[in-house]
């Protein structure tokens, strides 16, 4: 829920006289991208101004206000994301160690959320956590990635800026963990080049490869929807990678071949996808609702000081929904956010109808709306409101395993491509579906990821693009 519903999240746009104007949240979307624009080097722009900003934006904003650290000095921080976790660190102890509320640069925002466009060689990885590898656990289309032939299942065993100083992943994990594989691949720019030794299949090869710009399809076009058949019943499949605006067209595409197809029972595979756009969330939401239109899809609270941004969303009618009787949610450590948002909002109507397959999840029942300053290209994104579904139940920072009536664990089988029966999480979920028998996800307070082999953990970046925060793991 990176960014607030259309309707109360405007994104605000600040018009801020020492800055030279004001400017808009929106806007079109930037060509490429590669990173933010930099920062101007003005007085206003100063690391004292931007931080005393973003200072100002938590004081007016912040969900809890109880816990801001007024009294952190902002010169023992050199930089504005450094001084925005200190004066948080109350609320990283209490709730959660994250940070959810962050600095980043508008034109890159913009680029994510507008088009997908980001940069980077168009894979997703993930290291097994007691063996220190590497895997591809997806690969995007259109990326030079894919047209090397690297997809799904493949593993990185080296890296380097050439073929004559490759590094063996094995040694970065052991020296720096996952951030020195991060710092291995290289910034997130347009024409950074490594090669990449690979063993594909247990055919080992060495490979060039360059970051370009890409835009990320929400709804693969190759296994990103399709209909299942499981004993002759149909099951709708469908794999979202993240919640922005190109999103809407495929999804509504997506289910209005289930609703063509008589489906009622869906799988919604979420593994991945770390949040985005709360308003492709609800349209997700009513595209699964076509008997609920009426009834509440979730509750958005703010502070107290706030109380006049609080909405209600209802399920609205869309011309492509399903009623889905039974839902399949597949979810991992990945998943957070507008995901959280959409399977937690069925629990009150489907009950034990619905399940969370696969791994506990994030844990993020908040949300964030932003705040800018143009002239800086600076955008703080605040966490300024939590959700709740029907039943207003809305506290799992633990992961939805804690909520979840049902739950089913299975591991991330990446010897089977997304969208094949046969992978594991998928089995599990069809399995759910029918009827038969499954283990339950053992979730408590805090907990992110199940102890199922292999356990994989999506790799993350400490200064991560806008891509990598909503979309994890993907370089």
């Amino acid at each position: 829920m990176s960014i607030g519903r259309t309707s109360l999240s405007f994104v605000l746009a600040l018009s801020l006289a020492a800055c030279g104007g004001g400017g808009g949240g929106g806007g079109a979307p930037i060509g490429g991208g590669g990173g933010p624009t930099p920062t101007p080097t003005t007085a206003a722009c100063s690391l004292s101004a931007r931080q005393d900003f973003a200072k100002s934006v938590l004081d007016e904003w912040f969900l809890y206000p109880e816990l801001i650290d007024s009294s952190v000095n902002k010169a023992n921080y050199t930089t504005v994301q450094g001084y925005i976790d200190a004066v948080l660190h109350k609320f990283f102890e209490q709730k959660k160690n994250a940070q959810f509320t962050y600095i980043t640069s508008i034109a890159e925002e913009n680029a994510f959320y507008n088009s997908g466009s980001s940069a980077g060689f168009g894979f997703r990885l993930g290291y097994d956590t007691s063996q220190n590898r590497v895997f591809v656990l997806e690969t995007f289309e259109g990326t030079t990635a894919l047209a090397a032939g690297i997809d799904r299942g493949a593993e990185i065993l080296a890296i380097g800026t050439s073929a004559g100083n490759l590094t063996n992943v094995s040694t970065l994990m052991a020296s720096g963990g996952a951030q020195a594989v991060v710092d291995a691949l290289g910034p997130s720019t347009v024409g950074t080049t490594r090669v990449l030794r690979v063993n594909r299949g247990g055919v080992v090869s060495d490979i060039t490869l360059q970051k370009t710009d890409y835009a990320l399809d929400p709804v693969s076009n190759r296994y990103g929807a399709v209909v299942l058949n499981d004993g002759g019943k149909k099951v709708g499949y469908i794999n979202l990678r993240t919640f922005i605006d190109p999103a809407n067209a495929d999804l509504r595409a997506a289910f209005a071949n289930f609703q063509a197809q008589g489906i009622t029972e869906v799988i919604v595979d979420l593994r991945y996808n770390g949040g985005g756009l709360v308003n492709v969330s609800e349209l997700f939401g009513d595209l699964l609702a076509a008997d609920k239109v009426g009834k509440v899809f979730s509750y958005t609270t703010f502070r107290s000081s706030k109380a006049g941004e609080n909405s209600t969303k209802l399920f609205a009618a869309q011309p492509q929904a399903i009623a889905a009787t039974k839902i399949a949610f597949i979810g991992s450590n990945g998943t957070a956010s507008a995901s959280e948002l959409l399977a937690n909002s069925f629990i009150p109507y489907l009950g034990n109808n619905t399940a969370l397959i696969g791994s506990n999840t994030y844990g993020k029942p908040v949300g964030q709306i932003a705040v800018d300053k143009a002239a800086c290209d600076d955008r703080i994104r605040v966490i300024a409101f939590r959700t709740e579904n029907a039943n207003h139940q809305g506290d799992y920072f633990g992961g939805l395993a804690s909520v979840f009536p049902k739950t089913c664990a299975a591991p991330d089988d990446i010897t089977h491509q997304l969208g094949d029966p046969n992978e594991a999480q998928i089995k599990a979920a069809l399995d759910f579906l029918a009827g038969r028998a499954c283990t339950s996800i053992t979730a408590s307070a805090g907990q992110k990821a199940l102890s199922v082999a292999p356990t994989r953990e999506l790799i993350r970046p400490e200064n991560g693009s806008t891509a990598q925060r909503e979309s994890p793991g993907s370089f």
